[in-house]
């Protein structure tokens, strides 16, 4: 059962907190980002602002997630694979269907533009839904061969 109906700062900072300490504990991601982030409560605080920014429009984060992901130790691209499965997960967890799908979609689209940045390729992503604005979500249709 979700615990929000609809995306909130609240919310966020569930999502935030619960999927970092999953990230944290996580036979593949864990070792990556425990060596990357020295001050996780600081680093969550962060994370907090970027999602408002991105899904609340909220303005909070000022950072520039590409120079802070390109100056880490090259990492192979299967883990942003991961990084989505559990951040899906939590979604989910966390919110109603049609407020997680709009923090899916969002992220899918962040990890898109590291990837990409990040010259480690494009990812392959199936997603039923595509985000048309800050809140609306629109379904496609199933994709034909």
């Amino acid at each position: 059962m979700a615990l929000f109906d609809q995306a909130n700062e609240i919310g966020i900072a569930t999502l935030v907190d619960r999927f970092y300490d999953k990230v944290q504990a996580d036979a593949q991601l864990g070792p990556v980002f425990n060596q990357a982030v020295h001050d996780w409560p600081a680093h969550k605080v962060t994370l907090r602002d970027f999602w408002s920014s991105l899904i609340l429009r909220s303005g909070r984060y000022r950072g520039n997630p590409m120079s802070v992901h390109r100056a880490l130790p090259r990492f192979p691209q299967a883990l942003f694979y991961r990084w989505l499965e559990l951040w899906r997960e939590t979604a989910r967890e966390v919110f109603s269907p049609a407020a997680a799908e709009l923090f899916i979609g969002t992220a899918e689209r962040v990890a898109q533009g590291l990837s990409m940045g990040l010259e480690l390729g494009r990812l392959s992503l199936e997603h039923p839904s595509r985000i048309v604005g800050p809140l609306h979500i629109v379904s496609e249709p199933p994709r034909t061969a």
